[in-house]
């Protein structure tokens, strides 16, 4: 395909045109302006769906309607929020929060003996009351207990934790922010 021939050349003659059409739709210049932008931007990479004959008008209305029509679907789904005070309300842990915390527990949990580990991950994880574990284990219900107890005490131990401390993946301060903001007093 030459340059002479390319359906490209002919999309900035119509601009007064889309312009014009954008804003008997919208009533504002600036949403105009930014539709027949996004007009341009999708007509430029679907060239080879325009078929070379045809009316490049046509097509670009159709582009810029189809788009106006879009933006509106997508505008009923959003809240409009001018001045943030719905966004600062809204908080959410990092991604990453918390791997570094599980890292460390991973890394101490496989250094415990295999029966602290196994009653730990019957007890603890799975929810299986003592007396189940006990049965399953084939060891009395006092053993599981003390493998739970003693596991328990020698990851604490192994994660320089204090005994009464909660095992939280996120640390305080990211916890006071998000509770900060879920409570509405972070402004």
């Amino acid at each position: 395909m030459s340059s002479a021939s390319d359906p490209r050349d002919e999309l900035v003659d119509h601009l007064p045109a889309l312009r014009a059409f954008a804003m008997s739709l919208t009533r504002n210049s600036a949403t105009a302006d930014d539709m027949v932008q996004d007009t341009i931007v999708k007509a430029w990479t679907n060239i080879e769906k325009f078929q070379a004959g045809t009316n490049m008008r046509a097509w670009l209305f159709t582009i810029l309607r189809n788009t106006y029509y879009s933006n509106r679907r997508k505008a009923v789904r959003e809240v409009a929020d001018v001045d943030g005070v719905f966004t600062q309300s809204l908080s959410q842990k990092p991604d990453h929060d918390g791997r570094l915390h599980m890292a460390d527990f991973r890394t101490a949990f496989v250094t415990l003996p295999d029966e602290q580990r196994e009653a730990l991950i019957l007890v603890g994880a799975s929810g299986f009351a003592y007396e189940e574990a006990a049965e399953m284990c084939g060891v009395a219900v006092g053993t599981i207990k003390s493998r739970v107890n003693r596991g328990r005490k020698r990851l604490v131990e192994l994660m320089e934790l204090d005994e009464n401390d909660v095992f939280e993946l996120t640390d305080s301060a990211t916890m006071a922010v998000v509770a900060d903001r879920i409570n509405g007093t972070v402004g």
